[in-house]
């Protein structure tokens, strides 16, 4: 039987950023990957956003996790080359009664941390974002854009310099805890010894906690998959700044993202689902150009094209009340060594380096 220090179950953005945190300090360390390479689910079918944790209770996860995470990136794409540019980002109130929600919103980020936020009249916002209908924006500076495979590709670079492996198209089939340490078994019918294990299995990591025996029910670790469609604008404008509505219960809303080369996003939505299936319905644009024409005036089913979609690990089902994340060093359950990361939904990329951070002090 193979012996590691320890298992990563999962290679995406925020397994990947585990192993190259867990991997410097000379720990033996292997990841585990379903698919064929790393970061083909979750990890790169998103809005790409570093987020300015606008949105999240004060003391949360979700926000202190945020606010390191964006830092920690801006520190990445300064010393390494990976793609990160800080766009700024316009939250639009279209009529009074949404400015009114604005405030409240402007008050819970500068009470989470957000650094710079500012409310701003209609008019300022329509100069920034030319074509921009809104009575009132939030202004937040400190958001920005990130291509999720160059970050994948640095994190994964940095585990195999520290000496991680990577099995890919395997899977954890058992896992036991025996005489101190954890014995695992692989789809591959390979077996390994492992002091301890962490679980970033993201769309699955309900499934990949159950395997030592919790009750994930029990936990509140039961995943509820949510999907978001995304368009893309054939022609686009120059948009100099994010442009996003007020947010929704189970998402942002659909919003307006540009990539590294200037293409436009519109998206996503959030449609819960039990299935993996990633078509996006070209007769859903009239949809999209509907809710994002309140807030861009004149744009138009036959302006869109079909783009990706992505599938969100929510713990939070329909109609239940908001959910943090789940980081959880397992001791107390009687699974010493076992980290679960549950419910890694938006903003789990911005968060990915802290969240390796914190994993990392959690198995120390």
């Amino acid at each position: 039987m193979e012996e590691v220090d320890g298992v990563v179950v999962g290679a995406g953005v925020v397994g990947l950023a585990c192993a190259a945190r867990l991997a410097q300090n000379g720990a033996v360390v292997l990841v585990l990957e379903t698919h064929p390479r790393a970061g083909v689910e979750t990890s790169s079918r998103n809005s790409e956003v570093v987020h300015a944790g606008l949105y999240y209770p004060p003391g949360s996860l979700k926000s202190r996790l945020c606010h390191e995470g964006r830092r920690a990136l801006y520190r990445i794409a300064a010393e390494s080359g990976v793609f990160v540019k800080k766009t700024g980002k316009l939250v639009v109130a279209v009529d009074a009664a949404e400015a009114s929600g604005l405030e409240a919103l402007a008050a819970k980020a500068n009470a989470a941390g957000a650094e710079g936020v500012a409310l701003l009249d209609g008019a300022e916002a329509a100069r920034r974002v030319p074509g921009l209908k809104a009575a009132a924006a939030l202004w937040s500076p400190e958001t920005g854009i990130v291509d999720s495979e160059d970050l994948m590709a640095h994190f994964q670079r940095k585990a195999l310099d520290g000496g991680a492996d990577f099995l890919f198209s395997t899977r954890l089939t058992a896992a036991e805890r025996r005489l101190g340490a954890w014995s695992l078994t692989l789809s591959t019918g390979e077996r390994l010894r492992a002091r301890w294990v962490v679980n970033s299995a993201g769309l699955h990591a309900d499934t990949v906690a159950a395997l030592p025996g919790l009750d994930v029910d029990a936990a509140g670790y039961r995943l509820h998959w949510c999907k978001g469609d995304y368009f893309r604008m054939k022609n686009p404008p120059p948009l100099p700044h994010l442009v996003y509505p007020m947010p929704g219960h189970h998402g942002l809303g659909v919003h307006l993202t540009m990539d590294r080369a200037g293409g436009v996003r519109l998206g996503p939505d959030a449609a819960f689902t039990s299935t993996l299936d990633y078509a996006v319905l070209p007769a859903k644009a009239g949809t999209f150009a509907e809710s994002v024409s309140r807030y861009w005036p004149g744009l138009t089913a036959d302006a869109l094209m079909p783009d990706q979609s992505g599938i969100r690990p929510k713990l939070s089902g329909p109609n239940e009340p908001w959910r943090d994340f789940v980081v959880q060093e397992e001791s107390a359950r009687g699974l010493a060594g076992w980290v679960n990361l549950v419910g890694i939904e938006s903003p789990g990329l911005t968060a990915s380096p802290a969240i390796a951070e914190m994993v990392a002090g959690l198995i120390s």
